[in-house]
């Protein structure tokens, strides 16, 4: 398992369309877009790397008031165990019509294998 698989998964179970980078299919009223950040080795034994801290932003684009999906998705973002490290609202997009917000997140996970 890795931060973006669980992230689209949480974002699809929201209904919201959701890709990864980059929306390249035409925007509905609201969708979210996961970036990878950072990807570090945060404990190690023996000189070996045991567990992995992946952090994504995740873009909120709706054209109407986002602060009801900024609320939904907080809630599940903290039940599946992600810590939020950043909120912030971005700015309305005067081109698109789209506010756009972001929240940041990190999680660890098990390395699988070296």
């Amino acid at each position: 398992m890795n931060s973006l698989i669980e992230l689209n998964q949480i974002i699809s179970d929201l209904n919201v369309s959701v890709e990864t980078g980059k929306f390249s299919e035409e925007p509905a009223y609201e969708y979210m877009v996961v970036t990878p950040l950072t990807d570090t080795y945060a404990l190690y034994g023996d000189d070996l790397p045991l567990r992995s801290v992946e952090e994504v932003r995740i873009s909120i684009f709706c054209q109407n008031n986002y602060i009801a999906l900024k609320n939904r998705l907080t809630s599940a973002l903290i039940k599946a165990g992600f810590v939020i490290t950043d909120r912030r609202y971005v700015g309305h997009e005067d081109d698109t019509g789209y506010y756009h917000y972001a929240i940041d997140v990190a999680k660890d996970y098990e390395v699988e294998e070296v």
